[in-house]
């Protein structure tokens, strides 16, 4: 009998930790990125404008358009690698609970143009200006202005 009781006690806790466990995963799974806009609990994707993309929070996937289709990947495309996701507006797309929100991609296009901006947002990380890369352009303009000024003031010599 204390055998039994002890078995029993021991399946319990098993049980119970292993529903604990997945309740801890479920928690994790969906977070906000630290560039997501503050104040939504509920939400499972982002229309990104300016680019055009959308972001899926619960498989932290954005969703582009390339290559004659729609794509999920970690990273978004190329030619937006230097697009500034603290910087740029994200609307909450929360009236969709689906795997396709570019079914709907017309109507977002029309709606949110490229540049919309709706109510000011704050992310949940620090935006730092420095944190995206400096583009060629811009390394070129400070290596100029760093010879220059070893120079002098470029009007002649000192």
């Amino acid at each position: 009998m204390k055998t039994l009781k002890f078995i029993t006690f021991g399946i319990f806790l098993f049980i119970s930790s292993t529903i604990h466990s997945q309740v801890s995963i479920n928690v994790n799974i969906g977070s906000p990125p630290q560039w997501g806009p503050v104040g939504y609990t509920e939400m499972e994707y982002y229309y990104l404008p300016d680019i055009e993309a959308y972001y899926d929070v619960r498989a932290t996937q954005f969703i582009y358009f390339g290559g004659g289709k729609w794509v999920r990947s970690n990273r978004l495309p190329r030619q937006y690698q230097n697009y500034d996701l603290y910087g740029g507006y994200k609307v909450v797309l929360n009236d969709y609970h689906g795997r396709a929100p570019y079914a709907y991609f017309d109507r977002h296009k029309v709606k949110y143009g490229k540049g919309y901006r709706g109510k000011p947002q704050k992310t949940y990380g620090n935006y730092k200006k420095d944190h995206h890369k400096k583009s060629d352009r811009d390394d070129r303009h400070d290596r100029n202005d760093n010879h220059d000024r070893g120079r002098g003031n470029g009007h002649g010599r000192h």
